[in-house]
């Protein structure tokens, strides 16, 4: 009996450990892809300002001129970017006053879920809110959804592994 047990602590420690890798993994993944989106954005907009590359974009001159001509000076070009680009949080600490509004759509419906239930939820029950499957593969991402959510100040995570509002 004694065998089973440590062997399922031993499993879940080094599930846990695993988890975290992942999880770090993922996250550097996220900045990556953010980084990407930031300079597909700046290069779109790079290659519409010069026609694709095709003419000067007023940022290096092909060739020195004698004397130019003053030039107004050009327009600042803004970046859009949403959340989880350039290094911005998908779900910010939460603090006082701030609202869900400040949340992605996905992490406010999972808000709602968390929020419209009888007591504190299972990552399955909001799965199953959400209209996935309950599959582990459709579970552990709503974890970690739960987890981030819990971590930056929005949900409370019980010591049984649910989660309540805060």
């Amino acid at each position: 009996m004694t065998d089973v047990l440590t062997w399922t602590i031993g499993r879940r420690l080094e599930l846990a450990k695993r988890a975290e890798l992942l999880r770090k993994e993922l996250g550097e993944l996220e900045l990556e892809v953010a980084r990407l989106e930031a300079a597909e954005v700046v290069f779109g907009q790079w290659a519409e300002a010069t026609d694709g590359g095709r003419r000067p974009s007023g940022i290096v001159s092909p060739e020195p001129e004698p004397e130019p001509e003053p030039e107004p000076e050009p327009e600042p070009v803004a970046v859009t970017v949403g959340p989880g680009a350039g290094g911005m949080r998908v779900v910010p600490d939460r603090v006082e006053g701030m609202g869900l509004q400040a949340l992605t759509s996905e992490y406010r419906r999972i808000m709602e879920i968390v929020a419209g239930s009888d007591g504190p939820v299972m990552a399955k029950d909001v799965a199953v809110g959400l209209g996935r499957e309950t599959t582990p593969g459709k579970i552990e991402p709503v974890r970690g959804q739960l987890r981030k959510l819990s971590d930056r100040g929005w949900l409370v995570r019980t010591a049984s592994g649910r989660y309540r509002p805060c």
